[in-house]
């Protein structure tokens, strides 16, 4: 294939990901945000608290996925691959595609996390000042931006360093929870 023609189709590969990931991001923001409405809406104080730890929980988990991807070798996969062993092509595809998987894990699924956990906290915040929009409002909502962001970033830290020293383990695990999903999607061949 002429040099021009593999450029053409690499470009139009990457639009067509960038047009992906865009849709993608605007569904999982759709679905996150109506289901923290949701269960905030009629949630206690308590449990507003705990679904702000799980958004920022789940941002800090892809984030330690989308590191794993990226520093990941495909070496030892395909020796357990060619042993046969279950989900090592998975993870194969997924440091092969190291790129995509670490934009829509950091990026898409992270940014959004990160968008969300803050929108919980000014609802609890707003939820513990309500009434007083003097100094207690004003207090807890600079208290809720300060620990959302302390978290967010340190969990972030801590998950990248686990991240680059255990990268192959996080990724094949990664990769047999995305083949346990796929399993009844797929059809039996018999």
């Amino acid at each position: 294939m002429p040099e021009g023609q593999r450029r053409e189709r690499k470009k139009k590969k990457s639009s067509s990901w960038v047009i992906k990931i865009i849709l993608w991001t605007f569904m999982i923001s759709i679905f996150m945000s109506v289901v923290s409405n949701r269960v905030l809406g009629e949630a206690s104080l308590p449990v507003a608290l705990v679904i702000l730890l799980l958004f920022i929980g789940i941002g800090i988990l892809f984030d330690i996925v989308g590191m794993s991807v990226a520093s990941a070798s495909e070496a030892p996969f395909h020796s357990m691959a060619a042993r046969k062993v279950a989900a090592a092509s998975q993870a194969i595809a997924l440091v092969r595609n190291a790129e995509k998987v670490s934009n829509f894990c950091n990026d898409v699924v992270g940014d959004i996390c990160g968008i969300v956990s803050g929108s919980t906290g000014a609802v609890i915040a707003s939820e513990i000042a309500r009434g007083d929009a003097g100094t207690i409002g004003i207090v807890s909502g600079v208290l809720m931006t300060a620990l959302i962001a302390a978290l967010t970033v340190g969990g972030k830290a801590c998950g990248k360093t686990f991240a680059t020293k255990n990268s192959n383990e996080i990724i094949y695990t990664v990769a047999r929870v995305i083949c346990f999903f796929k399993r009844p999607f797929q059809k039996k061949r018999g």
